[in-house]
């Protein structure tokens, strides 16, 4: 490396300085601006996903005051994370997003993608699910506005987050399970118990398990006359 280029290294680290000295003071501007806002920035930090930035912004595009807005519903279009409609003539026409707050739809954007990678969190759960039908743009799209309503109805009742997690994955498995024509038993899973098979013991300690029983001895009586009808 000759004296040109060290001269110009030295430059650019000047200049990275000189931008984190200038985040730094941002950061403390907008701390010193959310000080009466001390005890909301931590009810919305709770939601998975939400960082100090994004309850930042929260903040700072929908405010404290939730009255303004007719009802949750409203500030979905508003913010932009709900999906447009374009009916009509008993026809549904597939359509964008609605054009909304950009600044407030991009933080919750974030959030979502953030709480889609938090581990035992309903959001990651969900988010997959609908990736598998519908696409990751739409699935975050979901989960934003998840997010919005959460903190909405946090602001509302003045309540802390509750975590659906795995215990609403469980029940969302039962159900499908049940549509499918099983009896399901959910019993919580025990230390002890050594005669659990391999995927139950790649579960997570004190998650349910299932316990599925189908009526085979019936199905394979009813399929006894057809396949005896199909020989001759």
């Amino acid at each position: 490396m000759d004296e040109a280029q060290r001269f110009l290294l030295k430059m650019q680290l000047q200049r990275v300085g000189q931008a984190e000295q200038q985040i730094e003071q941002l950061d403390r501007c907008i701390a010193e601006r959310l000080e009466p806002y001390r005890a909301e920035m931590p009810l919305l930090m709770q939601i998975p996903g939400v960082d100090w930035v994004g309850a930042a912004v929260l903040v700072a595009e929908m405010g404290l005051d939730m009255k303004v807005f007719l009802s949750v519903h409203h500030l979905a279009a508003w913010a932009g994370v709900c999906p447009a409609s374009n009916e009509g003539a008993g026809k549904r026409r597939s359509v964008g997003v609605r054009h909304g707050n950009k600044h407030l739809r991009t933080a919750l954007y974030e959030a979502a993608m953030a709480g889609s990678r938090t581990k035992g969190s309903y959001f990651r759960d969900k988010y997959h699910r609908l990736k598998a039908r519908r696409g990751a743009k739409r699935a975050a799209l979901a989960i934003a506005h998840k997010i919005l309503v959460a903190a909405y109805h946090m602001l509302t009742r003045r309540v802390d987050y509750h975590e659906l997690g795995e215990r609403r994955t469980a029940k969302n498995l039962r159900r499908r399970l049940e549509q499918l024509g099983y009896h399901v038993t959910m019993v919580p899973k025990r230390p002890s118990d050594n005669t659990a098979d391999a995927a139950d013991q790649a579960a997570l300690p004190g998650a349910p398990i299932f316990v599925a029983a189908a009526e085979t001895a019936a199905a394979e009586d009813d399929r006894a006359p057809r396949r005896a009808a199909e020989r001759c």
